[in-house]
């Protein structure tokens, strides 16, 4: 079994990027994760193994953010108000690559929005939080299938708001 020091290093930006995903707050997000690795480490003897380490870790920061939903007596935050964009970018992309690229993200978030809140769950997780559609299906409870399908659906409706628009 790995020190704590590594299985931290190792899994912070997976444990990050999927709390982004769900609570769209960058703040919210670096609570959770460190609340996340606390309790995943003073629990670290019930992981069985039967899944990837990050995918254990992603369950537990899951439910802390379902947790916090609770707390705020809300089922869903919304989009306004807590939309922050993590700003990752290289450093050889100039202004304009970066404000086209911002842009993008802003449209295709806002266009998410439109959809059920699983299916944008399980697009956010694909995208952004760079997960198999096992490691998706076993965060949400459901099989691999069941993610390719709800992510292949999703864009097909991406597809259609898109169409809708123009």
């Amino acid at each position: 079994m790995q020190q704590p020091e590594e299985i931290y290093k190792d899994n912070f930006d997976t444990v990050f990027k999927y709390l982004f995903c769900l609570t769209r707050d960058v703040n919210t997000s670096e609570e959770l994760t460190q609340e996340t690795f606390y309790r995943a480490l003073k629990n670290i003897n019930k992981f069985k193994g039967e899944s990837k380490l990050s995918t254990w870790l992603c369950q537990i920061a899951k439910n802390l953010w379902y947790d916090e939903l609770k707390k705020r007596k809300s089922k869903e935050v919304s989009f306004e108000e807590n939309f922050n964009l993590v700003e990752v970018t290289s450093s050889n992309e100039n202004v304009e690559d970066e404000v086209v690229s911002k842009d993008s993200k802003i449209k295709l978030f806002e266009k998410l929005q439109k959809l059920d809140s699983t299916t944008r769950e399980v697009i956010y997780l694909r995208i952004s939080g760079d997960l198999s559609f096992k490691e998706i299906g076993t965060i949400l409870n459901k099989t691999e299938n069941w993610a390719r399908v709800t992510y292949y659906r999703g864009k097909q409706k991406l597809k259609e708001v898109e169409q809708n628009e123009e």
